[in-house]
């Protein structure tokens, strides 16, 4: 009875669609111009990723930090390394550079060695003041430029690790951007239009090679690029998936049919983000190709089963609605599985990933409507198709393949199963292997100048990559006690003892070189004060702050004088070798910070981003899990068989377990990247087996329960969509790895790898399995044959 009203609702849809086709493409036009309309609302994203739930505590602690000493992630460091520098043409450009930058509106602080400041004793009032450290009237003398550079390097250890290098002699100012732009649009036009060219016009000046780092122009130039490849994956996509379709169908109609679909498909895909008012993401920005790669599957099963039915007995009209009646509902399934796969990134709790996950469910489905609706429509209006066009249905590499399947099913499944379990074995080794990686940096191009950059900054700075310890002293000016200030200065001794972190930098700096001033400038005295000291040294260093605006220290103090923090910048450096680092300075925090007297939180941009990919890990195991059962439950519901979704889970796993192998045996890691390969690609190989399994389930019906007779009829039958889809996504996918960023070539070729893998399983090991299930069905039809 399920079955006559299946069949039935799905022969009333092919008529509905066939006797309204001027009304269903008047909507699908209005609303192609209603979602082109929304693109007006589109974005790129001006902040990085947040792979944590706002709840976490990693987060939590993280927005406490901000909530004190705001956006921490402002600081663009521009440096050289550059013996020649010190001469007064070089310095004149660099001064004009640095000015220049200072009087942008888009800057709150600019610490350069132009306009560097020096801490002196003033006796008479009891205090220190700032004053220059460069005397302007004097830099056309190249004698006196050299004592700069020589007291510069040897006199100002305040400024060592925030400024220059003593040992290779390398130099850098900061740049501290308006932290209430930062985040924004006006950081792009500041960093585009106004920062780049004044460097350049430097560089053309001087021939010194600056090097350009910090996160606002990381992220900047990054999406940038990002921006610049949206339109080379789309055109890459349809240049593939149309190519490869001509190859297989020999028709420039169908073809051209495909496109329009896809392109329309783009139109709702980008419409959809900006109806919802998502930001173009890292993420976001792959799904227009993502549904042109999916979305052409559709076309390829629909216009194939189209072409087979004319073939058989051509009539155009029992031929389109059988295309919508027989390949509606099993295209249908295929999709809900692609779309659960998707779907299943909505459960992690991260707002990216929903994001990405909503959209491209809800597209993969649109997709599929567009394809259903306009395919048969668009051949309703055409003329049957030739018989050119219908060739590619008898080709003799297509029977070859399919011949030597059949073989391999009927005569070989031992041998196949051997295979099988040995790509296992192989698997489980290389899956062994395996390694979490989170960094902030590692999905951006390797190629990319910034790059190249930032290894400078790595060796010679210790990097870019922020990371921040806030003090809770849980008292009023309890950061300035004695007690407080001691306490701080070892925790940084520790941290200057890790090599993957840079020299910190925070308020015990100042009480330093606020001794160094008091004893006349002489570097021997750059240390905390004696208890003696103490008491006049920290009221003169007091005065110091009040001109906020030159005072670098402002931010490391909050202005109840109750929370400090020590900034310090980490190496780009792996999930493993984080974990190491973090436990190093817990271990010192908790051994020299009474917690009944602090709070001591470790935080910052980078390791927020390492805690988001480990968290990620674990959650998108669970979603993919949740995604094969839930993929489970849809086969069990539309086949009623435990053996057939044994059949169809057993065989897809395969190809996810062999790619997991190959990443371990290769070193590619787990990052967010790589672990969206999972849930895709099971999604998606999926779909051959849905597609062979109603096949299977409809034959079965005709022939009387003949099991054999069915699995061969519907290999014939879906085998060669199974061949031609499993091409165009692997290919298609492969177009991926054009990107100049690491995670979308991985992306692309590991998905690529996982669906050559699945075609293979699908086509060889699942029709196996079904024979091996229904074993005492297939024996008993033997018995019978040789009865008659």
């Amino acid at each position: 009875m399920k079955n006559t009203i299946q069949v039935g609702f799905w022969e009333k849809l092919a008529r509905i669609i066939l006797k309204n086709r001027i009304t269903i493409l008047v909507i699908l036009s209005a609303l192609t111009i209603f979602l082109g309309y929304q693109w007006k609302n589109l974005s790129m994203t001006y902040t990085e990723a947040n792979l944590l739930p706002k709840e976490h505590i990693a987060n939590k602690e993280y927005q406490k930090f901000l909530d004190k000493f705001g956006e921490e992630g402002n600081l663009v460091v521009i440096g050289f390394q550059d013996k020649n520098f010190f001469t007064p043409k070089n310095y004149a450009a660099w001064n004009e550079l640095m000015t220049g930058l200072k009087k942008s509106k888009e800057v709150d602080l600019v610490v350069s060695l132009n306009d560097l400041k020096k801490l002196e004793k003033d006796t008479v009032n009891e205090k220190f003041i700032l004053t220059p450290f460069i005397d302007q009237s004097k830099v056309l003398d190249p004698a006196y430029l050299k004592s700069v550079q020589n007291d510069l390097f040897h006199n100002l250890p305040f400024y060592e690790g925030l400024l220059f290098n003593k040992e290779s002699g390398s130099v850098r100012s900061a740049i501290y951007i308006n932290k209430k732009l930062v985040n924004t649009a006006e950081r792009k036009t500041f960093i585009l239009e106004n920062l780049v060219p004044k460097i350049n016009k430097f560089e053309k000046t001087t021939g010194i090679d600056l090097k350009v780092s910090g996160m606002p122009y990381i992220r900047t130039i990054n999406a940038n690029d990002m921006k610049g490849e949206i339109g080379l994956f789309i055109g890459a996509a349809l240049l593939t998936v149309s190519l490869i379709f001509f190859f297989f169908f020999r028709s420039f109609r169908a073809t051209f049919i495909s496109i329009c679909i896809l392109i329309v498909g783009v139109i709702w895909s980008f419409g959809t983000l900006g109806l919802f008012g998502y930001k173009i993401t890292i993420l976001t920005a792959i799904i227009p190709p993502l549904i042109i790669v999916i979305g052409i599957t559709n076309c390829i099963f629909l216009i194939n089963k189209y072409q087979q039915e004319i073939k058989l007995h051509n009539n155009q009209a029992k031929a389109l609605q059988r295309v919508i009646s027989k390949i509606g509902v099993s295209t249908l399934m295929t999709n809900l599985t692609t779309a659960i796969g998707f779907a299943t990134f909505m459960i992690t709790g991260n707002d990216l990933l929903f994001e990405f996950g909503l959209v491209t469910s809800i597209n993969v489905i649109s997709v599929y409507l567009l394809t259903l609706f306009i395919v048969p429509i668009i051949y309703s209006f055409m003329a049957l198709p030739k018989e050119k066009h219908l060739y590619h249905l008898t080709k003799t590499y297509i029977s070859t393949l399919l011949n030597v399947v059949e073989n391999l099913v009927k005569t070989k499944r031992k041998f196949v199963y051997i295979v099988y379990g040995l790509l296992l074995v192989f698997s489980v080794i290389g899956v062994s292997q395996m390694k979490v990686s989170g960094s902030l940096i590692g999905e951006m191009p390797k190629s990319a100048s910034f790059f190249k950059d930032i290894l400078f900054y790595e060796k010679e700075f210790n990097g870019v990559m922020p990371l921040e310890i806030m003090i809770d002293t849980k008292k009023k000016k309890g950061v300035m006690k004695a007690s407080t200030i001691r306490k701080m200065d070892e925790l940084q001794n520790t941290i200057a003892e890790i090599p993957e972190l840079a020299k910190p930098v925070s308020i015990v700096n100042l009480v330093k070189y606020s001794k160094q001033a008091f004893y006349n400038g002489n570097p021997e005295y750059y240390q905390l004060p004696t208890s003696q000291e103490q008491t006049f040294i920290l009221s003169y260093a007091k005065n110091a702050t009040k001109n906020s605006k030159e005072n670098l220290m402002k931010a490391y103090v909050d202005s109840t004088g109750q929370y400090a923090r020590i900034t310090t910048f980490m190496k780009d450096i792996g999930t493993d070798e984080m974990a190491k680092v973090e436990k190093k300075l817990h271990s010192k925090i908790d051994e020299i910070f009474p917690k009944d007297r602090y709070e001591v939180t470790v935080t910052g941009k980078a390791l927020v981003f390492q805690k988001g990919t480990s968290y990620l890990v674990d959650n998108l195991i669970e979603s993919l899990i949740f995604a094969i059962l839930t993929i489970a439950v849809l086969i069990l519901y539309l086949f009623r068989s435990f053996k057939m979704v044994m059949a169809s889970v057993i065989t897809n796993i395969l190809p996810l377990c062999i790619t997991s192998g190959l990443m371990g045996y290769f070193g590619i890691p787990l990052k967010p990247s790589t672990i969206l390969v999972f849930s895709i690609a099971f999604g998606i190989s999926v779909d051959n087996a849905i597609q062979f399994m109603a096949k299977y389930r409809h034959d079965l019906l005709q022939s009387g329960g003949k099991v054999k007779k069915s699995v061969f009829s519907a290999l014939r039958e879906t085998g060669i969509s199974t061949f031609y889809t499993s091409v165009v996504l692997i290919l298609g996918f492969a177009t991926f790895t054009l990107s100049s960023f690491s995670g979308t070539i991985a992306l692309g070729g590991l998905i690529s790898c996982t669906l050559a893998f699945a075609m293979f399983a699908n086509l060889v090991v699942l029709p196996s399995l079904v024979l091996t299930f229904e074993k005492k069905k297939t024996r008993k039809e033997e018995l019978e044959n040789l009865e008659k």
